[in-house]
């Protein structure tokens, strides 16, 4: 049952949208009707948290079982002892998983309001405190240790330091204010710190500001699928061609054993030092990360031996990742999409030139896994069909594991090929609250399938580059 407004999209977006989840080979396999109920639970998904907190544990420096006890002993103290497990997953053994509590609906709302942007309000779902940077309005006396009702200004229309605000605001739930509305407004620059600690959340999920930062790396579910997917051995040469913030990267090297070498490359330079900050916390060295526009990073000349970075020749490593920047509908909780058309479009052709690059920068013999954190067809089954047209040394592979959904019809590709994808559905699930009574009553596999389903959308794709003869 939905607790938020369905995720709302720019009118251009929205007819865009409901033709790809009202195509031809859709309707024909499922009847307008399912359809057309699928496509509004997915809206209704997208603007509620996933079901459960994902991280995955730094196996590289400790194990699965120690990680699980100390987390479990740090949820109980935030939590004050409500009693909420921390589950392994069967099939990801290196991921702990904790079900988040609520919509809470009886929840008590106080007159002095803290408005946040949407961005820190969609963190907020998923359990982090409010930050001052992430403020834009309070009431016009809020002082420090006051009790604040936290909202979200999910359109944008909020002026920075207003003191009352009409406008659409979503309620995240209750907080205590660590500052005086002065001191976040003060005149001498934006604050940093702690601006609200949320202590009565709508969705009670665990904070991990500062929690086992070495051992835990925050991660949704389908993100830590495609490493095991791409399938690492020590010893080889990798490519992250899109690589920040570094989550992958960490995995691929963990999964090594930290020998062999995974080169992560990103175009923007403060993504570049957020993937070796991450390196580093997590004690991985085989990680080489290079600021270079994936689009360049073949090279057309001999290089010198010694040349560590990109451009790399053809045929230079064993497996490449191309987790290729899309327009990211798939990410939730997201309440209102603001990209225009022609963004949302506009990244179709640029995942294709990256994607040519990782073709040659293969070695035959090699694999390529692509994904994205969307819910489109353009940038997902449509990109496999075009690259089983245009590259006839590529090869649709089974994945391991297989967790999500087969591939989504409409891009003509055959019922063999989509059941070798994996499109992570967010509406394969009833949209369902989760309270403490009903937690304690369900079973672990119950649970562990749930985990499965009610997490972001995303979509897997694995090639093998067959030797070319």
């Amino acid at each position: 049952m939905s607790f938020f407004p369905k995720i709302a999209f720019l009118y251009e977006v929205e007819e865009y949208l409901t033709k790809v989840f009202r195509n031809n080979e859709l309707i024909t396999a499922l009847g307008t009707q399912e359809a057309e109920n699928k496509y509004q639970s997915l809206l209704s998904h997208l603007s509620h948290p996933p079901a459960f907190t994902t991280v995955r544990v730094n196996t590289h420096l400790a194990s699965v079982k120690h990680v699980k006890k100390l987390l479990f002993e740090e949820i109980q103290k935030q939590f004050k002892g409500l009693c909420v497990p921390v589950l392994e997953h069967p099939k990801l053994q290196d991921i702990l998983l904790i079900p988040v509590i609520g919509p809470r609906r009886d929840l008590k709302k106080y007159s002095s309001e803290v408005i946040v942007g949407a961005q820190c309000g969609y963190a907020v779902l998923r359990g982090a405190h409010v930050y001052v940077p992430g403020i834009v309005s309070t009431s016009r006396f809020v002082k420090a240790g006051d009790l604040v009702s936290v909202y979200s200004d999910i359109e944008g229309k909020c002026k920075r330091g207003a003191k009352e605000f009409d406008g659409v605001k979503v309620f995240l739930g209750n907080g205590i204010s660590e500052l005086s509305r002065s001191e976040i407004f003060s005149s001498s620059g934006p604050l940093k710190g702690l601006g609200v600690r949320m202590t009565e959340p709508v969705y009670l999920s665990p904070s991990f500001d500062n929690v086992l930062p070495s051992h835990l790396f925050l991660q949704n579910l389908p993100s830590v699928v495609v490493s095991h997917v791409l399938n690492p051995q020590p010893g080889e040469r990798i490519l992250d061609m899109c690589a920040a913030p570094g989550g992958k990267a960490t995995h691929l090297a963990t999964l090594m054993h930290d020998q062999g070498e995974v080169i992560a490359m990103d175009k923007i330079a403060n993504k570049v030092k957020k993937i070796k900050q991450n390196a580093e916390l997590l004690q991985l060295n085989c990680i080489k990360a290079f600021c270079f526009d994936g689009i360049k990073a073949l090279s057309v000349e001999k290089r010198e031996d010694k040349q560590e970075g990109p451009p790399f020749l053809p045929e230079s490593f064993d497996r490449i990742l191309l987790d290729a920047p899309c327009s990211g509908m798939g990410q939730r909780p997201n309440m209102a999409y603001s990209s225009t058309l022609k963004e949302v479009t506009s990244y179709q052709p640029l995942q294709r030139k990256l994607f040519t690059v990782a073709v040659k920068l293969l070695k035959p013999g090699g694999v390529l896994v692509y994904s994205t954190c969307t819910i489109t067809l353009s940038e997902n089954e449509e990109q496999v069909a075009w690259a089983l047209k245009t590259f006839p040394c590529l090869q649709l592979h089974p994945q391991e594991p297989h967790i999500g959904g087969e591939g989504m019809k409409g891009a003509g590709l055959s019922l063999d090929q989509l059941k070798l994808l994996q499109r992570f559905d967010p509406s394969a699930m009833i949209l369902q609250g989760m309270d403490i009574n009903s937690l304690q009553d369900s079973r672990e596999d119950d649970l562990i399938s749930l985990a499965n389903k009610d997490c972001i959308g995303f979509f897997i794709a694995k090639f093998i580059k067959l030797n070319s003869k």
